[in-house]
Parts: structure tokens; sequence; C-alpha cells
């Protein structure tokens, strides 16, 4: 398993983010190739023919076939049960003769006889002009499968009457889009009827609809048949009519209907087209050529390579949301292009492969970035838990981008904190390294959690000595500030401390050693980053501050005080601490003198005056006078007694601190 993921980290590597883009592309437009040709997967295409090809569909011709609808009016008109006698058909056929009727179309069969004189009836107002609806069904049976015609009758068709074949296919779905190839199609021979010129009708056209149901002129049987008395004058002249069930209130889906279809726009409404006018509707579709080519498996193909190719690029080159927003352009000029070309080239290649591809590609390389920015920041998380703050590691973890690897230059505060005495203390624990080493992990335990809780990372541990930096790797304007509060947070520390080891030691029966700790703090420019070698390396600090600032905490000792700090981290913090300046002295490595101080919490503005007073006494020579004002400077502020009481010393050897 492990021989497997170092191949597998080979491999990533050696082809790299765009080499992983191509190969998961071609995986995936592989697939989703494969994925269209399956047969559910034309549900899904022809879905979006239906959006796409009612979207702005062609208007309605101006000249389109007019319904004669068998509708609720008419049989309580007529009142007469259903089939209604042929001697009715046969007075509409001649009213709407004797109105100008170019052709008239019967969307019912008569392929069975009724009475004599009925059929007589209809047959003497037959003529060329009609077009009578046949029937084709598939009957299945177990020794074979029989393909049946039910025409009209022999006597109907002596006329000059065209039989023409009304039967349609409806999809897997249930919906009918693809428009019937037969050439004596019911639709078809009412063309020729009407002398209408058109191109044969091919297998696999789809049907381009108008609209949902009564989108065609509808009239009421009973109307026409008196259209003097119910109907404009001229309404019927030169129109082809179609004779047919049609509904007042148009089925649903829901509640089905006698010779209803579901079409293209049944997406929108949820509405049935009565079958009078799906043979309208494909009557226009005849004769203005407005059936629709399903494209070819070439240029189905082809687009999916277009767009496969285009949403690796895309990846490729952009990266979260503005790679989705560019890839979003693309897919909806996809839906565009082939709107355009279904409505004026009257051909349909559909862009739901390109859009699973687009989705697949776009969502496969977003897993695996998520999955490697995971575990990058995991190695982050990993590498700076130990040594910055939670939060801080949270940032970079949600950012990586903060953490520039190498080296930059950058202002920082630096802590160096060391225990005093501390090789006194390991010489007399020489026989005990395990209490050795709990001593000091106790000590560094509390001292680390103080420099993460203000914000600070923690460089390494120098046996005793704790080394801390703030402003890097995230930035954080208050670093001067944060490094000083935490230098007095562990100096307030100790005191507990030094309370519990000694009850432990008490308790066990083992010499307490009390800890004491200087600390040094320095501001100023640094580089900053990841340092070692290619095979081991650790994020730390370099440069001159770094050097002040250990040497620093090394001179506080001599100062009596637990904590020194730099010039330019006084200046910072003057305003927010009571900073007092010290002296002047030239740290090893320079050769100009250079200020140092210490810093309490708080102090009063007549304290701080008074050591300004002691200092400028001790910078003039005036080592008397520093004296006396060191002896008063000792009972009013306590904390630095230990400093005061150097001037006795200093005066009476006539020598600077």
């Amino acid at each position: 398993m492990m021989a497997l993921a170092k191949l597998w980290r080979r491999w990533r590597g050696f082809v790299g983010r765009r080499g992983q883009i191509v190969i998961l592309s071609t995986l995936l437009f592989l697939a989703v190739a494969g994925l269209a040709r399956l047969p559910f997967w034309a549900l899904v295409d022809y879905r979006a023919f239906d959006y796409l090809s009612t979207v702005g569909a062609p208007p309605l011709p101006e000249d389109a076939p007019l319904v004669v609808a068998i509708d609720e009016p008419s049989l309580a008109d007529i009142n007469q049960r259903w089939p209604w006698p042929r001697s009715l058909h046969g007075r509409l056929i001649k009213a709407l003769r004797t109105a100008g009727a170019k052709a008239i179309g019967f969307d019912i069969v008569f392929s069975e006889p009724s009475t004599e004189a009925e059929d007589q009836a209809l047959k003497q107002a037959l003529g060329s002009d009609v077009v009578l609806a046949a029937d084709e069904s598939l009957v299945t049976a177990d020794q074979a499968d029989q393909l049946i015609r039910a025409m009209p009758l022999q006597m109907f068709s002596d006329t000059g009457a065209a039989g023409g074949i009304a039967s349609v296919t409806l999809g897997r779905d249930g919906v009918l889009r693809e428009a019937p190839a037969y050439p004596d199609g019911f639709a078809a021979m009412l063309a020729k009827a009407a002398g209408e010129a058109f191109d044969p009708p091919e297998p696999g056209r789809l049907i381009q609809v108008f609209g949902g149901p009564r989108s065609y002129q509808t009239i009421s049987y009973y109307q026409a048949l008196d259209p003097d008395n119910f109907l404009p004058p001229g309404l019927i002249r030169g129109r082809v009519v179609v004779v047919g069930l049609s509904l007042q209130n148009a089925p649903t889906l829901d509640s089905g209907g006698a010779d209803a279809f579901a079409t293209a726009h049944t997406v929108h409404d949820g509405r049935l087209t009565a079958g009078a006018e799906i043979q309208a509707t494909i009557f226009d579709n005849l004769r203005y050529s407005l059936a629709v080519r399903d494209g070819s498996d070439a240029l189905r193909l082809g687009l999916l390579l277009f767009v496969a190719i285009a949403s690796a690029l895309i990846v490729s080159t952009n990266s979260g949301w503005q790679g989705f927003g560019v890839g979003l352009a693309l897919i909806t000029a996809v839906f565009v292009a082939t709107w355009f070309m279904l409505r004026f080239g009257r051909l349909f290649i559909s862009p739901m492969p390109s859009l699973a591809a687009f989705v697949a590609i776009h969502a496969g390389q977003a897993m695996i970035d998520y999955a490697q920015e995971r575990k990058s920041r995991q190695r982050i998380t990993k590498a700076f838990a130990q040594y910055l703050a939670p939060e801080l590691v949270h940032q970079l973890a949600r950012d990586p981008s903060r953490l520039r690897l190498g080296g930059e230059k950058r202002e920082l505060s630096i802590l160096f904190c060391d225990v005093r005495g501390f090789t006194t203390i390991a010489e007399q624990l020489k026989d005990d390294p395990e209490q050795l080493t709990t001593l000091i992990n106790r000590l560094l335990t509390p001292l680390s959690d103080i420099v993460l809780a203000r914000s600070g990372t923690i460089d390494k541990y120098i046996g005793d000595c704790l080394m801390a930096f703030w402003n890097a790797p995230l930035e954080s304007p208050d670093h001067a500030f944060l490094s000083v509060s935490a230098a007095l947070d562990m100096l307030d520390a100790m005191d507990a401390l030094n309370h519990t080891l000694e009850a432990d030691a008490r308790a066990h029966g083992r010499r307490h050693f009390p800890l004491r700790i200087g600390v040094g703090v320095n501001t100023g420019d640094c580089v900053v980053g990841n340092m070692g070698s290619m095979a081991r390396f650790d994020y730390s600090v370099l440069g001159d501050a770094v050097n002040l600032a250990s040497r620093l905490e090394g001179a506080s000792k001599l100062y009596d005080v637990p904590l020194l700090i730099g010039p330019e981290t006084a200046r910072i913090i003057g305003d927010r601490l009571a900073v007092f300046e010290l002296d002047r002295i030239v740290v090893k490595g320079k050769t100009e003198e250079a200020p140092v101080f210490t810093v309490l919490r708080t102090a009063s503005p007549d304290v701080l005056a008074r050591h300004r007073a002691l200092l400028d006494a001790y910078y003039g020579g005036d080592l008397a006078l520093a004296q006396q004002c060191a002896a008063t400077l000792a009972e009013d502020n306590p904390a630095l007694a230990g400093y005061y009481a150097r001037f006795d010393v200093i005066a009476g050897e006539g020598r600077a601190l």
C-alpha cells in the first residue's frame, strides 16, 4: 500500500497539475461519450429539445390550418350519442366546401361500415379535396409480429378521397416529438389535396410545435355546420381544415384525455394537445420544412470534444469562482449556439453531453484540488501546530498563500527567554535526569502557552532557552506590544509555577529549585522563512535584530532586572506601558551605543519623571546625584530596586553601570 502511495506521488509530481487535467478530461470525455449512447440518455437529450424548441419558437403561419373541434359545446348542441351519424359529417363537408375550404381532413377513421343510408350520405359528400384518417398498428403475437392498417372503406376511397395514416409514435417518456415518416401520412395527403408543395417526410425528423393546446385557431363543429350564422364572413375561405376531437378544456398529463398527446410544449404547462391540432402542426412542418433534423453522432461527438478541451483549458488556467464563471460562460454559449442551430438551421445537437462533460471536468478537478488543498492544510497544520497559536494555524490552513516559503524581509519582534542559574541546577540534578527533564518541561510548557496565547510563533527550544517571534508567518500589526505583553505574562507566571513546584517537591520529598527567568525582546527587520536544507528545514528568522534580542536577554542579569527590551520596541510601546530606560551600552558586535530599556505594566508619572532625572544625572557624570535619586526611587518603585541598588556601588567606585 505504501509502495502504491509512493508511486502515485511520483506520478503526480511527474505529470503536474496540467497533466492531471489532461488525463482527467480525457477519461471523462470517453465516459460521457459512452454514457450518451445508452438508451436512457435519449430522454435527457429530448428533454433538452423540448425546452430549446419551445423557447423563441417560430410564429404560427398566417395561413395555418383551421381546426374544427368535436368539443363539449358541439356535443351539447348536436345532442346525439357518439359516434355521430355519417350523414352529419357529410353535411359538414358540404358546408365547409361551400364556405370555401381549400382541403378538408377528417382525423376520424371510417374503416367499418355503419348503416347503408348513412354511408351513402357521407360518400356523396366526399371528393378529392377530402382526406380521411387511417390507422396503422403493430400486433405482437408469440408466432410473429403483424403490421395492420385500418384504411377507410373502399366506397369512400372510390370518390377520390384520400386515406392518410394518422398514427403517431410516442417516445419512451410518452411525449410526441417525432414526425411520422409515412409517404401517405395524414398530413402529407392533406398537403397533396391542398396543392401544397413539400419535401417527402424523412424518418427521425422532430416536430416543431408553435405552442400549447389551442395554438391553432379552433371553431366548434356545430359552428362549422352553419358558418353563415356562427362564423365571421370569409373565415374558412382558402383555408385547410382539420376536423377531429379537440376539447376546450385541454386535458393534462394527470387526467389524460382521448386523442390527446404530450408534446415538447407540455414541459411548460403540463397540458396535452388534441390529435387534430397535432396533424395541423405536422402539416405546417411539412410545407414549410420546419421539422428538425437530429444531429449525427459525429456532430454530437465533435461538440462534446470541443467542450471537453475548452473545459480542460479553463480549469488549467483559472481557479475558484473565476474559472467557474468562465466555464459557465462557455456552457451558456454552447446552449445559445445549439438554440441558433435548431431555430434557424433546423438541426438539433443536444448540449446535454457537453453540459455533463463540463460539470464532470470542473467537479472532478475541484475534488482533486480540494483533496490536494486539504492535504496541504494538513501539512501546514502539522508543521505549525507546535509553534503557532491555534487561530494562526487555522488561518494559514484556510489560506496557505499567506505563507511564503523561502525567505522574506519583514519587521519582527523577537523574544528570548532563559532560565537563570540553570547550569547550577543541572549540575545538582546530574544524577536525576528524569527530574531535570520534568523540571524543564514544566517550565517551558506555561511559557510556550503564553507565547501562543499572545499570537506568537515559537521558533525553537535551546536547552532551557525559548525563542519566539511575532509578525510571521501571519502579519500582526501589534507585534511589539504582544511580544512585550508575553514577556510580562511569563514573569507573572513564575511565582505561581514556583509555588506549584515547591508543593510538588515537598510532597515527593525532593529538593525544590526555585526558577527565575531573564527575557530579552527586540524589534527590527529580519529575514524569515524556511531555512535549512532540502532534506530538513525549520521556519526561522535571521538578522541583527535577532542577535540583539539574544544579547538583551543575557544583559538583563547585569542590570538586575528580569526583562530588557531594545530601542525600537520601547519606541513603539512607550505610550501603552511604563518604559524605563536603564543605560546606553555597546552590544557585542556593534560599535555604537544603544539605549536599553525595561518595562513595567504601570508606573506613576512622578516615578517616570524622577527616573528620567536619575538618568540625566548619570549620563551627565553626576554619580552622587544619581545615587540620591536611586535611593528614593528604590522605595517608590520596588520592582526596579535591584537596578537602583547598583548606583550605590557605582557611586562608591566612580564608574559606569
